[in-house]
């Protein structure tokens, strides 16, 4: 009886295969080769008026593949991440953890936000939206006078005028 070395990354491989096969018929899109559901992480803050959105985006073409969108009172952040490995690299895919595809991510703007009050830059794989003035600063909090039954009572009667007839 031949005894086979038991190679742990082949096993790895086959369930990652089966498991994006599965995925890719039950939500569709993605094509042979290609893992399903690529969804950039983002962070979102205020720095003073203005509010800051960075996305996660290494490995992509910043110009080529992707839009920045004001629309009817929403911001949106769509394009790609390509898989790079051509087929013509030698050798099969043993582990697969990046993932790959299309992407939306979609921010509600306030009524009077414009285009022009939003700015891109990208640096080291992080795309940084700036969008400008739509913070407001929070009013103080202000006591409202309570009027008690000696006050209303004092209170000068007004009579309900109207014609009869």
């Amino acid at each position: 009886m031949a005894l086979r070395a038991w190679d742990p990354f082949t096993v790895l491989a086959r369930l990652d295969d089966d498991f994006d096969e599965l995925v890719r018929r039950t939500w569709g899109g993605g094509t042979a080769g290609q893992t399903a559901g690529y969804v950039p992480a983002i962070e979102m803050w205020a720095d003073g008026p203005d509010v800051m959105i960075t996305l996660e985006l290494p490995g992509v073409d910043i110009e080529k593949d992707v839009e920045i969108e004001v629309h009817e009172g929403r911001l949106t952040i769509s394009g790609q991440r390509r898989d790079l490995r051509t087929e013509d690299k030698p050798g099969r895919m043993l582990v697969r953890e990046l993932r790959y595809g299309s992407f939306r991510r979609d921010f509600a703007l306030p009524p009077e936000v414009a285009p022009e009050m939003v700015e891109a830059s990208y640096d080291k794989g992080l795309l940084q939206v700036r969008v400008r003035n739509v913070t407001k600063p929070a009013r103080e909090p202000q006591k409202i006078p309570v009027r008690t039954g000696e006050e209303l009572s004092s209170a000068p009667a007004k009579a309900i005028e109207g014609e009869t007839g």
